[in-house]
Protein backbone atom coordinates (compact mmCIF):
# COMPACT_ATOMS: atom_id res chain seq x y z
CA UNK A 1 0.00 0.00 0.00
CA UNK A 2 1.04 3.52 -0.97
CA UNK A 3 0.62 7.15 0.42
CA UNK A 4 -0.06 9.60 -1.97
CA UNK A 5 -0.11 13.37 -1.21
CA UNK A 6 -4.27 12.92 -1.34
CA UNK A 7 -4.28 10.21 1.02
CA UNK A 8 -1.91 12.15 3.51
CA UNK A 9 -3.74 15.51 3.48
CA UNK A 10 -7.03 13.22 4.39
CA UNK A 11 -5.30 11.69 7.27
CA UNK A 12 -4.25 15.43 8.54
CA UNK A 13 -7.94 16.83 8.09
CA UNK A 14 -9.41 13.80 9.65
CA UNK A 15 -6.25 14.14 12.97
CA UNK A 16 -6.79 17.98 12.46
CA UNK A 17 -3.29 18.70 12.00
CA UNK A 18 -2.82 21.52 9.97
CA UNK A 19 -0.42 20.78 7.00
CA UNK A 20 1.10 23.29 4.51
CA UNK A 21 0.28 22.10 0.81
CA UNK A 22 4.63 22.07 0.21
CA UNK A 23 4.64 19.58 3.11
CA UNK A 24 2.62 17.15 2.03
CA UNK A 25 4.90 14.96 0.04
CA UNK A 26 7.51 14.73 2.77
CA UNK A 27 4.37 13.82 5.03
CA UNK A 28 3.29 10.98 2.94
CA UNK A 29 6.61 9.45 2.60
CA UNK A 30 6.94 9.41 5.98
CA UNK A 31 3.69 7.44 5.80
CA UNK A 32 5.13 5.16 3.45
CA UNK A 33 8.17 4.51 5.77
CA UNK A 34 6.28 3.75 8.56
CA UNK A 35 4.14 1.12 6.54
CA UNK A 36 7.00 -0.26 5.28
CA UNK A 37 7.90 -0.96 8.77
CA UNK A 38 4.76 -2.90 9.22
CA UNK A 39 4.91 -4.92 6.26
CA UNK A 40 8.45 -6.21 7.90
CA UNK A 41 6.62 -6.84 11.02
CA UNK A 42 4.00 -8.74 8.92
CA UNK A 43 6.74 -11.22 7.64
CA UNK A 44 7.95 -12.64 10.83
CA UNK A 45 6.82 -15.92 11.86
CA UNK A 46 4.89 -15.91 15.26
CA UNK A 47 3.47 -19.56 15.36
CA UNK A 48 3.33 -20.66 18.45
CA UNK A 49 3.98 -17.30 20.14
CA UNK A 50 1.72 -16.62 22.78
CA UNK A 51 0.68 -12.85 23.06
CA UNK A 52 2.26 -10.65 25.92
CA UNK A 53 0.83 -8.04 28.11
CA UNK A 54 3.93 -7.49 29.04
CA UNK A 55 7.97 -8.09 28.77
CA UNK A 56 7.71 -9.71 32.33
CA UNK A 57 5.62 -12.88 32.97
CA UNK A 58 3.81 -11.72 35.68
CA UNK A 59 0.52 -11.63 37.22
CA UNK A 60 -1.39 -8.47 38.64
CA UNK A 61 -2.46 -8.72 42.16
CA UNK A 62 -6.19 -9.29 42.66
CA UNK A 63 -8.60 -8.72 45.64
CA UNK A 64 -11.99 -9.80 46.59
CA UNK A 65 -14.23 -7.32 44.97
CA UNK A 66 -16.23 -6.02 48.00
CA UNK A 67 -19.19 -3.19 47.64
CA UNK A 68 -18.73 -0.87 50.65
CA UNK A 69 -19.72 2.69 51.06
CA UNK A 70 -16.01 3.43 52.18
CA UNK A 71 -16.00 4.49 55.99
CA UNK A 72 -15.22 8.00 55.31
CA UNK A 73 -18.42 10.22 54.99
CA UNK A 74 -17.16 13.04 56.54
CA UNK A 75 -14.32 13.20 53.70
CA UNK A 76 -15.96 12.71 50.79
CA UNK A 77 -18.56 15.68 51.63
CA UNK A 78 -15.81 17.72 52.69
CA UNK A 79 -14.82 18.90 48.94
CA UNK A 80 -18.53 19.01 48.04
CA UNK A 81 -19.64 23.03 47.42
CA UNK A 82 -23.29 21.90 49.07
CA UNK A 83 -23.60 18.51 51.29
CA UNK A 84 -26.63 17.87 53.45
CA UNK A 85 -27.11 14.89 55.66
CA UNK A 86 -24.83 13.02 54.45
CA UNK A 87 -25.21 13.66 50.85
CA UNK A 88 -24.33 15.51 47.72
CA UNK A 89 -26.76 18.47 47.40
CA UNK A 90 -27.22 19.35 43.52
CA UNK A 91 -28.93 22.41 42.04
CA UNK A 92 -32.71 21.07 40.66
CA UNK A 93 -32.64 20.72 36.61
CA UNK A 94 -35.97 19.20 35.57
CA UNK A 95 -39.18 21.15 36.32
Amino acid sequence: MSIDTETAARVAKLARIKVEDDALPALASEFNTILGFIEQLNEVDVEGVEPMVSVEPMRLKRREDVVTDGNQPEKVLKNAPDAREGFFAVPKVVE
